[in-house]
């Protein structure tokens, strides 16, 4: 009786919790979100004119403004604007870092052209022996480049089970394994410390991808 309640109870806390987690975080975020009408005056606000507080309305009206800033900067006039607000920024000393950093950081998951956070690796860290997933980040340019002594990389290690924090390193390229694992299940291993591990089809279907390559390789040859 009591294992069988047990088990009871650790199934119903499995289905509970993240749904109520869920639910916490989409709440806070939509509270958030609605609290944007605040700039608004208040003969501008839904509030004034509905019979009751609609939920959510933050969201719509935050998606469409940044939907508007978007169309506006694709045409002329509007890069032109852009360019002179990024010049003004560039000359503050404190925003200049912060808003360079986060521009670099947002382009790197939404533009195609960026391999940062696209590619989950394995490296040998804190030492030898010792295994860390991570992501690579990039190849060095620069100084950082011409200090190495060999072909390095970049590599962005998320600690657990906080992934928005870490530590980057620099490590030759040929001390990097590269993993057919995807970016989301590799962040499922690191959030829940090892506990969820991902299925391996997609690194099982490479393998047979690469082991027919090889044999038709092999029979072109002969």
């Amino acid at each position: 009786m009591n294992k069988s309640f047990k088990g009871y109870f650790i199934t119903g806390l499995l289905v509970v919790v993240p749904v109520y987690i869920t639910f916490y975080i989409l709440s806070t975020i939509v509270r958030f979100l609605d609290s944007v009408f605040v700039i608004l005056p208040e003969s501008m606000r839904p509030d004034t004119y509905l019979p009751f507080h609609i939920p959510g309305l933050g969201i719509v009206f935050t998606f469409l403004g940044i939907v508007l800033v978007g169309l506006l900067t694709t045409n002329f006039l509007g890069k032109r604007i852009l360019e002179a607000a990024e010049n003004l920024m560039a000359k503050l000393p404190v925003v200049r870092i912060v808003y360079n950093s986060t521009k670099q950081f947002l382009e790197t998951f939404f533009k195609q052209d960026h391999e940062g956070f696209r590619k989950v690796v394995l490296i040998e860290f804190p030492k030898a022996g010792v295994w860390s997933i991570g992501f690579l980040t990039g190849k060095l340019r620069g100084e950082l480049k011409d200090k190495t002594a060999e072909n390095s990389v970049s590599v962005f290690l998320p600690t657990t089970p906080n992934p928005t924090t870490g530590y980057y390193v620099v490590m030759p390229e040929k001390d990097v394994i590269p993993l057919e694992m995807k970016v989301e299940d590799a962040f499922k291993i690191i959030i829940t410390g090892g506990m969820v591990v991902p299925n391996n089809d997609e690194f099982k279907n490479a393998l047979i991808s690469k082991d027919k390559i090889v044999q038709n390789t092999k029979l072109v040859n002969k």
